[in-house]
């Protein structure tokens, strides 16, 4: 980067310093004409006012032809005079363009080029009292012939310069980037670092998700660690009952008592192993999800009739209302969704307890709504009770046979769904959990 920095800037000046010394050398060329053709009109009008033109004419000053050529032409454009030439040998003037321009106006000027000798010849002309026509002309270098002079002395200029150039560029650079590279040596603390205004919107971003790679990696090493906590458990069980009956250290009466506590654990076991899983494809980015219009209050429906069973058991009464409600979304997702929140709803539950699940319309938004009457949540647990393998009372989840995981995967689901999620509870009276789902069918390929 910095090595392209230095030749975008060297390469930058080069370009200004050939583009000014050009247009510096046309200008300077330009007042340089001008400022001759002004001599030489003066020149022209002096010789006009002349008292004695013929003896002038004749002096040494002027017959020399060293700093200025003359040219004397009558009113039918003979020469009667020329310093530089012979008179008499001369073609008739009459058509040239500064001679017509002095009969006509009173004055004339030309500027012609000859190729050969790089030279340009300035002529100016002005028409006497008596018809005649003064003119007064001299040779100049062209503009090419000027810069081919000082050609030398301008490329060794043009190096000196390219070489500061570069090293002023190098040093700016260096000044440029140092707040970047500060910034990228301590990208953990850039609040307190001196850097560009404009960087700020840059430096903010980065932190962010420097920030959230580091609590990511976090929690996958958390999650990691609690996984092998959850799997051992089980194992050591299986394991352990297993080893018992093996070696035959089971009495007969033990030996079902044992199996049965083998199959808990294994199913237990397996369960976890289903939601990690669930989880990790829940995780993946990539995970192509094709949404689709559904029944939301079937699903639901459907969920309900299933777990009437498990709440049975748990003597807790599960309650269902709900109208036709078409959301975008997937069907697994939304079974487990439902399926989670009852099953958290029923374990936690008191016997004897509620668990109201209903599904209505409303604005244009699809509400989903768990309510219980169990033991409820406080609030400092609150904003924790989403996170992976994270329980309010341990000895009780493990009790019910829960994993941790069930809060988490609907977390995980509502995200998916771009849906809002909101968790009201109070310990000793129950907890309510309201999912609300915003409408946005051009998501789905499939209309219901």
């Amino acid at each position: 980067m910095k090595k392209k920095i230095n030749l975008q800037m060297t390469a930058i000046a080069v370009t200004a310093i050939f583009t000014t010394m050009f247009l510096v050398s046309g200008i300077c060329y330009e007042l340089f004409c001008r400022q001759l053709l002004t001599d030489l009109k003066m020149d022209a009008c002096l010789l006009k006012e002349a008292g004695d033109l013929e003896w002038l004419l004749k002096s040494r000053y002027i017959a020399s032809g060293e700093h200025l050529r003359v040219t004397w032409i009558d009113m039918d454009g003979n020469v009667l005079f020329e310093n530089n030439a012979d008179a008499g040998g001369m073609n008739n003037h009459g058509d040239r363009p500064e001679i017509v321009q002095a009969f006509a106006e009173g004055e004339g000027q030309a500027v012609r080029n000859s190729p050969t000798l790089h030279k340009n010849t300035f002529y100016f002309a002005v028409r006497l009292q008596d018809g005649s026509v003064i003119r007064v002309a001299k040779d100049a270098d062209s503009i090419w012939s000027v810069f081919a002079g000082v050609l030398p002395v301008t490329l060794l200029i043009l190096a000196v310069l390219v070489l500061v150039c570069m090293v002023i560029a190098r040093l700016l650079t260096k000044s440029l980037l140092k707040p970047i590279e500060k910034m990228a040596q301590n990208i953990e603390d850039m609040n307190h670092m001196d850097t560009y205004e404009e960087l700020a919107p840059l430096v903010s971003t980065i932190q962010k998700q420097h920030n959230d790679i580091l609590r990511s990696a976090g929690i996958r090493q958390e999650f990691t660690a609690n996984v092998s906590h959850e799997l051992k458990t089980p194992l050591a069980v299986i394991s352990g009952y297993s080893e018992l009956i093996e070696n035959g250290m089971a009495k007969e009466a033990d030996v079902l008592r044992f199996a049965g506590e083998i199959h808990k654990s294994s199913r237990r076991l397996l369960t976890l192993i289903d939601d990690v899983i669930r989880l990790s494809e829940l995780d993946a980015r990539e995970c192509d999800v094709e949404f689709t219009m559904i029944d939301l209050c079937e699903i639901a429906e459907t969920c309900v009739d299933m777990l009437q069973i498990h709440a049975e058991s748990h003597r807790v009464v599960l309650e269902f209302s709900g109208t036709f409600c078409p959301i975008c979304s997937e069907r697994r997702m939304l079974e487990e969704l439902v399926y989670n929140l009852c099953d958290n709803a029923i374990r936690y539950n008191k016997e004897g307890g509620k668990v109201r699940v209903s599904v209505e319309p409303i604005k244009g938004k699809a509400i989903l709504c768990v309510e219980d009457t169990g033991i409820g949540i406080g609030k400092e647990h609150q904003e924790r009770v989403f996170e992976r393998f994270y329980r309010v009372d341990k000895s009780r989840s493990k009790l019910t046979g829960g994993t941790g995981l069930g809060l988490a995967i609907v977390k995980h689901i509502v995200a998916k769904n771009d849906a809002d999620m909101v968790l009201e509870s109070e310990p000793g009276k129950g907890t309510k959990i309201t999912v609300t789902f915003f409408e946005k069918k051009d998501v789905c390929e499939k209309r219901f």
